[in-house]
Formats: C-alpha cells, structure tokens, sequence
C-alpha cells in the first residue's frame, strides 16, 4: 500500500509541476500558484462540508496551518531559483528535499532493511540524474544554490507536516482545506506586494475561461498528492514512502517528452532507469 500510493503522489506532483510549467510561461508564477490553489481550496471546502469533516478540528490542524505557510515560502524560492540560475542545477538540487522527511524516519526510529537502503541510494542518484544536472558552463552564484537549498527545506518540510496533520480520512480533507487556504492567503499577500511593487498580476490578454481547467487540474493534482503521500507515509515507512514519493521530476520529464516532443538527455534517461531499479528494490524490500 505504502509504494502504491507513493507513486501515485509522485505521477500527481509531476503531472502538475508540468502543467504548472505550462501555465508559467504566460503568466506570473505567483498568479498560477494563488489561483490553482483557491480553485483546490474552494473544492476541498465543498467536500469538508459534505463529509462532516469540521468534526475532526483539533490541535493537530496547526500542522496543517504550518505546513500552508511553509509551501508558498518554498515554491517563492524555487521559482526564484529558476530565474537566478539554470534549470540543470536547480532541479537537482530541489530533490534533495527528500532529506527532510527521511531524516524525521530515522530520528523515530525507522530502520530500513539493506536492499531499502540499496533502493534508496539508487533511486535517489536517479532522480537528481533525471533532473538533467548541468556539469559543464560557467559557475553558478552562491545566492541560487542558497535559495533552491531553502525550497529543497521548505518543500521536505511540507512533506513532515501535512503526515502529522491528521489520522483519519475526513481530518485529512480538512487538514488539506487549511493547508491550502492558508497558502491562498499567503500566496495572494505576497501577489499584492509584488502588484503594489509595479509587478505583473495577470498575463497580456487576462486568464480566458479555457484556463480555468488547466488551472484546476494543478491545484486539485497537487491537493491529491499531498492526501495520497500522507496515506503511504501513514501505512509504512515514511523513509520509503518519502523516496518514492521524490520521483515526480522523472514523470515531469516524461511528460515533456510525451507532449511536448522534447528530447531526453543521456544524463535524464540513465537517471530514469536508475529511478526505476531503485523503486524496484524499495518495493521488493
């Protein structure tokens, strides 16, 4: 169950960090990030209500709270990172979140076995590969390897958080509707501070109604994600689940090469293969 719903989240994440991409390159990230996630919000509060979920308040929501407060702070910088340095660097670099959620794993006391060790290893050197990982050009600031390191935090960070965030399936729909209302608001002040600082709010021409699905599919993929990979990390190893979970950059590069025709360099098809065989001994330990 744990590796099942792991790669679900990462098929999720990676089908939206693709189509996230898409909808970026015509409008303001901050813009993409508020209204995809207040589409999500606005869904996830309709199911709250319909399923009893405001039952299950309780302290446990403050993980919830923090985790919406932690997650725009992260995808600032990331995107910030992205137009500081290059994409090679970057997003190899932004995997390395995996480190947070395992290390939580090992301090409570989660012991894998060898071959999940092996599994680990492999399939973490596959996605920082399949990342595209630039190894040649000229050097890269130390300002961008600090903020894409804050987003590798910020995103590791998310993934402990929204895991204590609930124990049933109601609480985490309603855990999952403050996480992202609370990220609504924290995205939608940044945007008005970067309005008020002269900044774009809307692309040329404004959002068309055919948008809308594009930008419902990002906040409702990424929603479904986070649920999925607090079920995986509930029902086993959060070292394994968060591992698996990490392999969204292979789906996003996959995606690309599905539908947009592009090309796999030899450094992201080595890195997928090694992604697969790790996830092969992950699940077979």
């Amino acid at each position: 169950m744990t590796a099942f719903f792991a790669l679900t989240t990462s098929l999720l994440w990676g089908l939206a960090d693709f189509g996230g991409g898409l909808l970026t390159r015509r409008a303001p990230a901050l813009t993409v990030v508020v209204l995809s996630q207040g589409i999500a919000a606005a869904i996830l509060g309709v199911i709250v209500v319909a399923t009893g979920g405001w039952s299950e308040a309780g302290p446990r929501l403050w993980f919830a709270f923090a985790a919406g407060l932690v997650g725009p702070v992260a995808l600032f910088c990331f995107y910030k990172a992205l137009a500081l340095g290059p994409m090679g660097v970057v997003s190899p670099l932004a995997t390395l979140s995996v480190a947070v959620p395992v290390g939580v794993g090992l301090v409570l006391g989660e012991r894998p076995g060898l071959l999940q060790f092996a599994g680990i290893a492999v399939a973490v050197t596959g996605v920082v590969l399949a990342g595209g990982p630039q190894l040649r050009g000229a050097p890269v600031e130390r300002r961008t390897i600090l903020v894409t390191l804050v987003a590798a935090v910020g995103f590791g960070t998310v993934f402990a958080l929204i895991t204590e965030a609930s124990t049933t399936v109601t609480g985490l729909f309603l855990a999952l509707f403050v996480q992202r209302l609370t990220s609504v608001v924290t995205g939608g002040a940044a945007l008005w501070l970067s309005v008020r600082k002269g900044g774009p709010a809307l692309p040329e021409g404004g959002f068309g109604w055919s948008a809308v699905p594009a930008l419902g599919f990002v906040g409702l993929a990424d929603v479904a994600a986070n649920g999925t990979y607090t079920v995986a990390a509930q029902h086993g190893p959060v070292t394994v689940a968060a591992v698996l979970a990490s392999l969204y950059p292979v789906v996003t590069a996959l995606a690309a090469r599905g539908f947009l025709s592009e090309r796999l360099r030899a450094v992201q098809a080595a890195g997928a293969g090694l992604a697969l065989v790790g996830t092969l001994l992950l699940a077979t330990g």
